[in-house]
């Protein structure tokens, strides 16, 4: 019983600290031009990442503000990211979406909200930004 116990308390507590990665892709029309709404609240590094992928891509992009997004950006994409600090800086969440005429087409998501005492928190950002936007999308 003491072991039942003693094991359950384990599993609980393993996936108290988790890691969630979660990406729904979706394919660009061929030729289609993203509007990146920019997010002043993430940090620069981020969107820099978000745009090396694009161009490595060969995905037409322009960054837009927020307040004015042309009607002429048919696709859309909207970032956000959050940084914390447990024994160093890591990024604990960060999502990125993809809109088709104001409609949700993809999602690309990394939690690691509740990854408290999982050392696998501590990830360089970079390298996790283009995996996330490489999965999302494809053209």
């Amino acid at each position: 019983m003491k072991r039942k116990i003693v094991v359950g308390t384990s599993l609980l507590l393993l996936t108290a600290c988790s890691i969630n990665q979660h990406v729904e892709p979706v394919m660009l029309a061929n030729g289609a031009d993203l509007c990146v709404v920019r997010n002043p609240e993430v940090r620069q590094g981020f969107l820099d990442q978000y745009e090396a992928v694009l161009r490595s891509k060969n995905i037409s992009y322009r960054i837009v503000s927020e307040q004015a997004v042309p009607q002429s950006c048919q696709w859309t994409s909207t970032y956000e990211a959050h940084w914390r600090w447990d024994l160093a800086l890591y990024m604990a969440y960060a999502e990125i979406k993809v809109f088709q005429n104001g409609s949700l087409e993809g999602v690309a998501k990394y939690d690691a909200t509740r990854g408290s005492g999982n050392f696998s928190k501590f990830i360089d950002a970079e390298p996790k930004i283009r995996e996330l936007v490489n999965q999302l999308i494809n053209i």
